[in-house]
């Protein structure tokens, strides 16, 4: 008969802490998805567990306003104001959206110095058939 193996941490004991009350991180990672309808920007710890996140969606953008740099920019100062004392952080950013730019000028421009910066966009090696192109 098979032991059964025991979690030593589970999901829902894993917060960090309210949403309402900044936490304290000094060192952290900073994940920027940016697709073509919307922006989500997701702060977490060295260990990859999720501090604050903010999306254009979270925000109160509604529709095509979302996929705006300047919903980038405010999602992502959203999504720093609530990690206090964040001193450097890595930059991860993935897709094409308009809001890339946008959101890495907010997160240099809240005082946080970057340790490194990289595109994680997926890019296939001619793998699957792209579907055919929007005629507006």
């Amino acid at each position: 008969m098979a032991k059964s193996i025991r979690k030593i941490g589970s999901r829902k004991s894993g917060r960090i802490g309210s949403r309402k009350h900044p936490r304290k991180i000094y060192k952290g990672v900073i994940y920027v998805q940016a697709s073509f309808n919307n922006t989500i920007v997701t702060v977490t710890d060295l260990r990859g567990r999720a501090i604050s996140w903010s999306s254009a969606g979270s925000c109160g953008f509604k529709g095509s306003r979302r996929s705006t740099p300047f919903a980038a920019q405010t999602v992502a100062g959203n999504a720093i104001r609530t990690v206090e004392g964040m001193k450097r952080a890595d930059v991860i950013i993935k897709g094409p959206g308009p809001g890339r730019d946008a959101a890495l000028r907010a997160i240099c421009r809240s005082g946080i110095r970057l340790k490194f910066l990289r595109d994680a966009t997926p890019l296939p090696h001619n793998g699957c058939r792209a579907p055919k192109k929007r005629r507006i």
